[in-house]
């Protein structure tokens, strides 16, 4: 029966958020918009950005980049989810599970580092205005961008051979509605302290460097504000930066509420709600987000609706 010498199971069996028959079908139903809402906002701002020359600043480069990595990693969870609804027991085999896990843990590193990039965009936009077009010149915002991406090619291949070198026995029910680390660390028969101790320093590098980053561009954001004479000029500083803040707030305040946090303080049951929160809402809210509290891009959707209705 086994698919490999690390493991003796074939397969998992996704337990889904609830057990309750009469919850399935409203679920389905919610997240099926959750999931719709996503698609059309993310690819909506994508094209929107793509479509707009006005747009292609080293912001809305990494805002497009954004909304790839909540499209992606939205779908790399979701659709799976949904099944779960619909069906009486929800299989992913081991290899999908273990596709879906080192996805999940790449597009979600990339994120993180994605926002530490855009605080310094916005940190060198608002303290060096002069040297903004040469310091984020098209070579460095390419170079950030690689770096975003190899951080979650990093973190995607620790957090999964972590998992991969562990041995699950007869019981492959996963508390969980996707193949996360700490529910499949749960159901491992041979984990140990030293596979929850990569966890968190894992998680720790992926949530700890991107917040100091974050902080440090935005203690010098606001020395910088704070030193701009006109009432007027501090809130169009403060303006530019509030849509990161709430996006960064909701995203870095859920994961390490699930993650930094001992299983023991966090049952696993309180841990699938916590994780919808980052894995479902934030990629929802974060298209709406950027384009209510953004003058550029709301003027950017009005001149792309006036050119298709006047075409």
């Amino acid at each position: 029966m086994a698919a490999d010498n690390t493991s003796a199971v074939t397969e998992f069996v996704l337990a889904g958020l609830t057990d309750q028959p009469g919850l399935q079908a409203p679920l389905f139903l919610l997240f099926v918009g959750f999931y719709v809402f996503t698609v059309v906002g993310n690819l909506g701002l994508i094209t929107l950005i793509g479509l707009n020359s006005h747009l292609h600043t080293p912001m809305y480069f990494f805002l497009f980049n954004l909304s790839f990595i909540d499209l992606s990693y939205s779908s790399t969870l979701t659709p799976k989810m949904l099944t779960g609804f619909v069906s009486k027991k929800n299989i992913i085999s081991y290899a999908g599970c273990m596709t879906q896990l080192f996805f999940f843990c790449f597009f979600v590193f990339s994120e993180s580092f994605i926002l530490s990039a855009m605080a310094y965009d916005r940190y060198v936009a608002i303290c060096k205005p002069l040297l903004y077009t040469a310091t984020m010149c098209p070579q460095v915002c390419l170079l950030l961008l690689l770096g975003v991406y190899g951080m979650g090619v990093l973190g995607a291949v620790a957090h999964t051979g972590n998992i991969v070198f562990l041995t699950f026995c007869a019981d492959n029910l996963v508390n969980h509605y996707m193949c996360d680390i700490l529910p499949l660390l749960e159901l491992s028969c041979n984990s140990s302290y030293i596979n929850l101790l990569v966890v968190f320093v894992v998680v720790t590098i992926g949530i700890g460097v991107p917040i100091v980053t974050i902080f440090i561009s935005y203690g010098f954001i606001v020395s910088s504000i704070f030193h701009i004479s006109s009432t007027e000029g501090r809130s169009k500083a403060f303006g530019t930066c509030s849509s990161h803040i709430i996006v960064v707030s909701l995203f870095f305040g859920s994961g390490a509420f699930m993650y930094l946090k001992p299983p023991s303080i966090l049952p696993l049951d309180q841990g699938k709600v916590s994780s919808l929160f980052y894995t479902i809402v934030v990629p929802m809210f974060n298209p709406l987000i950027y384009s209510l509290r953004n003058k550029d891009v709301k003027s950017a959707l009005k001149k792309t609706l006036s050119r298709k209705i006047f075409s």
